[in-house]
């Protein structure tokens, strides 16, 4: 899995079994991160939806590991999930939860794309600076907000401005913040790096 993002650039296994076996363990790493940050929940009122830190481990992973690992990593954490594993919010587990008559399905579906996303503007050089990691790590939450937007609409047979209110605007300012933590953990990742280099 060839990448310039953050992660493949400071693990460079020297052969193909050992890449293997990187690119597992990174996965795995990943998948855990964003499945203890699901665990961060708060009940916000009047939204089926809850507020959790994963979508801030989500952009993280996918700025860090690049498109490839960023995809793998999630579609990992979907599968864990979907087989029965407690790793979605609140310990929710089963394929039900990506049903499209889930109210929280189309979120989880919209973080598999956000991941491969914020991964490929990540190989693109978008997460070595603020002012290119914040509009990738926007895009993304974008992504997430857009999928989790129409599934809601679909799963509780609301109208577009009761879709709005009751999965997108509350949580507006709380995933500002994730966002701008996620913005600026990546370049600043990279001047550590850089440092430790010269």
């Amino acid at each position: 899995m060839s990448s310039t993002a953050l992660v493949p650039s400071l693990v460079r296994p020297s052969s193909r079994a050992v890449s293997l076996v990187a690119d597992a363990v990174l996965v795995a790493i990943g998948v855990a991160l964003i499945g203890l940050s699901a665990q961060v929940t708060f009940h916000l009122p009047n939204t089926p939806v809850p507020f959790t830190g994963q979508t801030f481990a989500v952009l993280l992973v996918g700025g860090a590991y690049g498109a490839t690992r960023g995809f793998a990593t999630m579609a990992a954490y979907l599968v864990v999930g979907g087989l029965g594993y407690g790793v979605f919010a609140q310990h929710a587990s089963g394929w039900d939860v990506l049903k499209f008559t889930s109210a929280t399905g189309g979120y989880l579906v919209g973080m598999l794309v956000a991941a491969t996303l914020v991964g490929w503007l990540a190989d693109r050089g978008w997460d070595r600076r603020a002012m290119r990691s914040l509009p990738a790590m926007i895009l993304g939450n974008v992504v997430i907000y857009a999928f989790g937007f129409f599934w809601l609409k679909h799963a509780l047979d609301v109208t577009a401005s009761q879709a709005w209110t009751l999965g997108v605007r509350p949580f507006l300012p709380g995933d500002a913040v994730k966002i701008l933590l996620a913005a600026g953990l990546l370049p600043a990742g990279w001047k550590l790096v850089d440092a430790v280099r010269r």
